[in-house]
């Protein structure tokens, strides 16, 4: 089921959505990349744990930041941008207003 942003237009709507995928695909690339190093490094059952732990916190993050819902979208944006997974050009074509509060947002 597709999540609606109430007050979004249908073109602002389908860039947030292609702005979110990428950034969170961005995220799973660097987790992925960051698991390859660790598994690399595994030498012992402590080890496996930790690379559990690591996994476990990881997927707790990654859930919490990506939150596709009107009501927080323009700070998760914020955030992802912050973090550098996402750039704010990929927002290009959403309303001035939401862009500028993206922009201000990311700064703190």
């Amino acid at each position: 089921m597709e999540m609606k942003l109430s007050g979004w237009s249908e073109p602002e709507q389908a860039i947030a959505k292609t702005a979110f995928d990428s950034a969170y695909q961005r995220a799973i690339g660097a987790l992925i990349a960051a698991v390859r190093t660790q598994v690399d490094d595994l030498t012992s059952a402590d080890a496996v744990w930790q690379l559990h732990d690591f996994l476990s916190i990881q997927r707790h993050v990654i859930e919490g930041r990506f939150d596709f819902r009107s009501d927080g979208i323009l700070f998760v944006f914020a955030s992802l941008v912050k973090e550098g997974l996402l750039q704010v050009d990929e927002l290009a074509g959403l309303d001035e207003e939401k862009l500028t509060k993206v922009k201000a947002m990311s700064r703190f």
